[in-house]
């Protein structure tokens, strides 16, 4: 899956076609890792948010590669700071996650690694109906402060791939969505709440408790889906 020519932890920009747009993204491919997080980001969000970047980097320091990228196009970006109709669009967003993949999966360099997605706020639907459309293409999904609600009770039933919501104490409300969706969901799953969290986690030490709950997530599944498609192949 990776070559000794790949640099620790290089960080590129990268450009993925889905339809008439191009999204922009950071890839970051650690030395010898075992696969790759896309992330998904909340309404109004993008790849420099300092919460995903933080939890990024931590998984890079495992051994995970991330995609941090742009759902939104600058142009759609600018239409959604005054008209906040693309940030909810989840059908739109769903459809960027399957083309990034897409993308991962014709990356040599990418072909043969787990991928994994990271979701926050309305992206975290957009990842789960993604996850639920590829089947086993997807190894991992957490799901940090979102709405798997959104994504409906038919596409989380269809959802293969070994999930993991993580939600704040104090987050009322988004917990009861998140208990509700994991009671639909029939894929190995775990509802983790972060005690004294409100949606952003802000709270000292709460996003450390994401980015460790993430990092052993993605770790297990991953190496799975990794052993998983090496007794396969031999």
């Amino acid at each position: 899956m990776q070559n000794n020519s790949t640099p620790a932890s290089a960080a590129r920009e990268v450009r993925i076609p889905s339809g008439d747009a191009w999204l922009y993204g950071d890839l970051v491919l650690p030395t010898a890792f075992t696969g790759v997080a896309l992330f998904a980001h909340g309404s109004g969000s993008g790849r420099h948010s300092a919460r995903n970047r933080q939890v990024a980097l931590r998984l890079q320091q495992a051994g995970i590669g991330t995609l941090l990228f742009d759902l939104l196009t600058a142009q759609e970006e600018q239409v959604d700071l005054h008209t906040r109709e693309h940030r909810f669009d989840i059908p739109l967003l769903t459809r960027r996650m399957q083309d990034a993949t897409t993308w991962v999966g014709s990356r040599p360099e990418l072909s043969n690694a787990p991928v994994g997605y990271f979701g926050a706020s309305t992206g975290s639907a957009a990842a789960l109906i993604a996850a639920a459309r590829l089947g086993n293409k997807v190894a991992a999904v957490v799901s940090r402060g979102g709405r798997p609600d959104l994504a409906g009770p038919a596409a989380l039933a269809a959802v293969k791939a070994p999930t993991l919501l993580i939600v704040g104490g104090a987050d009322h409300g988004v917990i009861e969505l998140n208990q509700e969706a994991f009671k639909r969901m029939q894929c190995e799953k775990e509802l983790k709440i972060v005690p004294g969290a409100t949606h952003l986690f802000e709270e000292r030490g709460a996003l450390e408790q994401v980015q460790e709950l993430a990092t052993a997530w993605f770790t297990a599944h991953m190496a799975k889906a990794e052993h998983t498609a090496w007794e396969h192949a031999t």
